[in-house]
């Protein structure tokens, strides 16, 4: 049976697998967030093997995920829902009121499956569609 687990890690150890799944053809530094020394980073190990992660980010009551990425050879495996149960629960603990991310157009129907809507902001970088997504909490 597969071991999997959750971990908070250093930030630097998303560097990689933000760059080889987000932006493979961007020079590396594309993908290093001037806040990423003030967020908090979590990685999910598949069998001791790093192969999703996010970087969490707060002001207030209000957490917004950055950087959310799988591995190819794991995607559609569930990891990217199994971490991203793990963060609105972890905000909630935190006493969070609303979770956001910028996602891209093509994995909104993923997050609305989490409850996440939809706003009305939209946006386009480096050739891709993105939407704020938030997740309103009652704690």
């Amino acid at each position: 049976m597969e071991k999997v687990q959750i971990e908070q890690i250093r930030f630097d150890l998303t560097w990689r697998i933000r760059h080889e799944v987000m932006y493979p053809d961007s020079a590396y530094e594309v993908i290093k967030l001037e806040d990423d020394p003030k967020g908090i980073h979590f990685g999910l190990f598949a069998n001791d093997q790093l192969v999703t992660v996010v970087s969490l980010f707060n002001e207030g009551k209000i957490y917004r995920f950055r950087k959310f990425a799988t591995i190819v050879a794991a995607q559609g495996k569930g990891y990217g829902s199994l971490m991203l149960n793990h963060i609105i629960n972890y905000v909630k603990t935190m006493g969070a009121e609303k979770l956001w991310c910028n996602a891209r157009v093509s994995a909104a129907d993923f997050y609305g499956r989490f409850g996440f809507v939809q706003t009305d902001q939209r946006s386009l970088s480096k050739g891709i569609d993105f939407v704020i997504m938030q997740l309103e909490l009652n704690n």
